[in-house]
């Protein structure tokens, strides 16, 4: 289908919006997900007008604003910063981000130590509601911890852990796998956004931290991802961090895009055994810790 003079094909104009990628915008438009003026549209190649078209997907309304907003997801690796600059020359992420062409920054920070999920936009309104403390986003991590905690030190961690600036939020923790070394590896999920938070709160519980890796971010997984490794984000993932940013529960995000509930992201057990296995070999051909520390 020919573009007419002054409109847009629908498809390429959604692309633009940063609603999903061009295929993805053709898929949703084939499957009778989006309107144009209140009728659905089933052919990606529909003409629009830009400026005086309506544009409705999952009966939501896609703003004229939405243009240029880019959302990437990154599997963050150890060594690296989460800032623009830094005055002591160590690596940023954003020079993982080569060939993106638009200027994204950090959704939040990870310390240089700790890899894992880190999501990056152009989006400022959105970005600064995921991390405003009233907004309380789920990020989950999973740490290697020095030995074992007991059922009643994981419920001090769920009810919340008195540290030097004040009593830390309840949080979700358990238990997920010892390791050869009689370590163990411990899930745990936060609602807030204190520095180095999750290594505070199972230090002061008796269980330092050897590894930390942040599984999810606002519901999104780095499940598929390689450190290094970055992707765009989905339009249903996009809706999801919409509705954390304007209250939304976690456990009920995402169910006007998808149907369905979506709750705090959990990886598969095959998946979870596969990469524990990978860890525990690597850590078995590492020289014994001192100390005690965990290894």
């Amino acid at each position: 289908m020919e573009e007419q003079e002054g409109k847009r094909r629908l498809a390429k104009v959604m692309a633009e919006r940063g609603l999903a990628s061009r295929r993805e915008a053709e898929r949703m438009i084939t499957e009778g997900k989006v309107e144009v003026n209140g009728t659905v549209v089933s052919h990606p190649g529909h003409p629009v007008d830009p400026d005086k078209d309506r544009i409705k997907v999952d009966g939501r309304y896609v703003q004229k604003d939405a243009a240029r907003k880019v959302y990437y997801l990154l599997y963050k690796p150890k060594g690296y910063i989460t800032g623009r600059d830094d005055p002591g020359g160590r690596t940023s992420v954003l020079e993982l981000l080569g060939d993106v062409p638009d200027r994204v920054e950090p959704v939040g920070r990870l310390d240089i130590n700790t890899e894992g999920a880190l999501l990056l936009t152009n989006d400022g309104p959105l970005a600064h509601k995921l991390t405003h403390p009233s907004t309380g986003v789920p990020k989950r991590y999973l740490a290697k911890v020095w030995k074992t905690p007991s059922d009643r030190t994981i419920q001090r961690l769920q009810d919340g852990v008195m540290l030097e600036d004040g009593k830390s939020a309840p949080a979700k923790a358990r238990v997920v796998e010892s390791t050869d070394t009689g370590n163990t590896w411990v899930e745990i999920t936060i609602t807030e956004g204190k520095n180095r938070l999750v290594r505070r709160m199972l230090a002061e519980v008796g269980h330092p931290v050897s590894k930390l890796r942040r599984e999810s971010f606002a519901t999104i997984s780095i499940r598929g991802l390689e450190r290094g490794e970055y992707r765009t984000l989905t339009f249903e993932e996009v809706q999801r961090l919409r509705d954390l940013a304007n209250g939304v529960p976690a456990s009920a995000v995402g169910r006007k895009a998808r149907g369905r509930k979506i709750g705090f992201a959990k990886p598969d057990e095959e998946w979870m055994r596969k990469r524990l296995d990978r860890q525990s070999r690597k850590v078995n051909r590492q020289a014994p810790p001192r100390g005690g520390a965990a290894r």
